[in-house]
């Protein structure tokens, strides 16, 4: 896609919604780090629908440790892999105590080197909690960036890596979020509405 065309889409993204945000529930950098670690390979909705109850009781790593490994799977049971998200989590939270003194660390290095930490969960974090403008490239992401041409790679990896050069400087702190809500409501994986896309006569792909 051409530069004039890749900073048209984001300022219309940006004309529609200014604050995109993410629609993990929080209350703090923990809670967020604990949501994104629950939310691979499961819904927002799905992952909102059992924190709901945890992060009243356990909203600190040390609380979560007190909770124990079966008090924590009892509150997550209705998410998909559970019990190897549960041990990551209570592994994760032993460490932030150990190492960090209860805080989340805000390099990319430390983040993804905690138990089911990967590079879009790191990327999550550093946007949301700590204001950088990393793009974490989601099933979303990577469909909408490889259909417009926006980005195109075969790897998650590569993708992120086309969208940190492509995406203009400005747009760069929302543009994962502009792009995962596109993908998730109008870019869809299945019958894209195509029709009510407001990048339609910017994508290639579109068969309007």
């Amino acid at each position: 896609m051409q530069k004039d065309k890749i900073a048209e889409m984001f300022r219309r993204f940006e004309v529609a919604t200014p604050e995109p945000k993410g629609e993990l529930q929080s209350i703090n950098t923990y809670t967020l780090l604990v949501a994104v670690i629950l939310s691979a390979q499961a819904t927002d909705a799905g992952v909102n629908k059992a924190t709901a109850a945890l992060f009243k009781i356990a909203d600190t790593p040390t609380k979560m440790l007190r909770l124990g490994l079966a008090g924590l799977k009892e509150h997550i049971k209705t998410i998909g892999l559970y019990n190897a998200k549960a041990e990551n989590v209570i592994k994760m939270s032993r460490i932030l105590l150990d190492q960090y003194g209860g805080e989340v660390p805000n390099t990319m290095d430390a983040l993804i080197a905690l138990p089911g930490v990967g590079r879009k969960t790191a990327n999550v974090i550093l946007n949301i909690a700590f204001g950088h403008p990393t793009i974490a490239v989601d099933t979303h992401v990577f469909r909408v960036s490889n259909r417009t041409g926006l980005a195109t790679g075969d790897t998650v990896e590569a993708v992120e890596e086309k969208l940190e050069r492509v995406i203009p400087a400005a747009y760069k702190r929302h543009a994962h979020h502009w792009l995962i809500l596109h993908g998730r409501y109008i870019c869809k994986a299945r019958s894209p509405n195509c029709a009510g896309c407001l990048i339609k006569d910017l994508c290639p792909s579109c068969q309007i």
